[in-house]
């Protein structure tokens, strides 16, 4: 059995060197009361020397950056394949005329870390979204002739209007014509001030846990709602953490949308592709969502067939020291295995198979 990971994140080399020469968010800086702690800020506010310290960004040491340790971390816990992406923010906050040679040095940067592990590890692109339009989708043909580049991985903003914006309908075009499919990720989750005025005693709980799963969730219903799939029948998504929320209220979104006034009234209601319709031909998921009545739920909307294991590494790592395996991995592992009880060929799906197919894998 092959076990392929679609969700884990490296930071290489040229990205590091891009964050640790900025002095704003996103950057890596380190704070007067820990100076021997370097920490990555990339959301606002995290830099804000007056909150708790856990509520400072993260911590990040060699497991972001080293592929040495990315690889040590596959083999403890029994990956074959690792399709790697950088993590948020991606390029969204550099100015227009840098964004594109940025793109193509960090995505050069990380094909060839590939190449150095060949059969073990294969990579989502990032596109240079700040740019003009022409400039992504030149990246996006170049992207298509890179040995190890098997899709993009996007954040929910687009061009800076969301992803209902019609500006990106030639960079859809370009995605659906080479076949690259979107990794969708969360990056800027819901407004602070949705939290409370005591959100930073929480540390990261309330944006990560209920933030960034709404997020993904409104992007892709704002691409529903603006018929994206009505005018790119193949354009293919794979989102993050098992869809946010999507899964669970695909019900409730189709209702309201067939009872919405003012819909009907510009003939919005009839005759568009529906979620269920999405879910089951257009959209992917990951299987990050650490229970069995999360992945229940994911099963049940797109399929099993359209499910693939991940981690979210570096992210989540056990807070105890001297522990071998996350439990956060584990928690995902026992999810499918769950799931999949009295199917050990759905398991064996989930966990690699459908990656191999879908992301075309040696």
């Amino acid at each position: 059995m092959t076990v392929v990971d679609i969700h884990t994140h490296v930071y290489p080399p040229t990205f590091m060197e891009l964050l640790r020469s900025r002095t704003t968010v996103p950057y890596v800086r380190t704070f007067p009361d820990a100076p021997d702690s370097s920490r990555l800020i990339i959301l606002p506010g995290e830099d804000d020397p007056s909150t708790p310290s856990t509520s400072r960004g993260r911590p990040i040491g060699p497991e972001y950056y080293d592929i040495a340790q990315k690889i040590a971390f596959m083999d403890a816990h029994k990956i074959d394949i690792s399709v790697i992406s950088l993590a948020n923010p991606w390029l969204d906050f550099l100015p227009a005329e840098e964004a594109g040679a940025a793109a193509r040095r960090i995505n050069d940067d990380v094909d060839s870390i590939c190449a150095q592990h060949p059969g073990r590890l294969y990579a989502f692109g990032t596109l240079p979204l700040s740019a003009p339009a022409e400039v992504v989708v030149e990246e996006i043909e170049r992207l298509s002739k890179l040995k190890y580049i098997r899709g993009v991985i996007i954040g929910t903003s687009g061009l800076g209007n969301g992803l209902d914006d019609p500006a990106l309908d030639p960079i859809y075009a370009a995605l659906e014509k080479y076949e690259q499919i979107i990794f969708l990720h969360p990056h800027y989750g819901l407004p602070a001030s949705v939290y409370g005025p005591r959100a930073n005693e929480y540390g990261h709980v309330l944006p990560l846990a209920l933030g960034f799963p709404l997020e993904t969730t409104i992007a892709v219903t704002r691409m529903l709602l603006s018929g994206v799939w009505d005018r790119f029948h193949n354009l293919n998504v794979l989102l993050a953490h098992s869809g946010g929320t999507l899964p669970f209220l695909a019900g409730r979104i189709e209702s309201c949308i067939k009872h919405d006034g003012h819909l009907k009234n510009h003939g919005k209601t009839e005759g568009r592709r529906t979620v269920w319709d999405i879910l089951k031909s257009n959209i992917y998921l990951d299987a990050v969502i650490y229970s069995e009545v999360g992945l229940g739920a994911a099963i049940q909307a797109s399929g099993s067939d359209r499910l693939m294991f991940g981690t979210d590494h570096p992210f989540f790592p056990p807070l105890e020291e001297d522990v071998t395996e996350w439990h956060s991995v584990n928690a995902n592992y026992a999810a499918i295995s769950a799931s999949f009880a009295d199917s050990p060929t759905g398991e064996q799906d989930v966990l690699g198979n459908n990656a191999v197919r879908i992301l075309k894998l040696a």
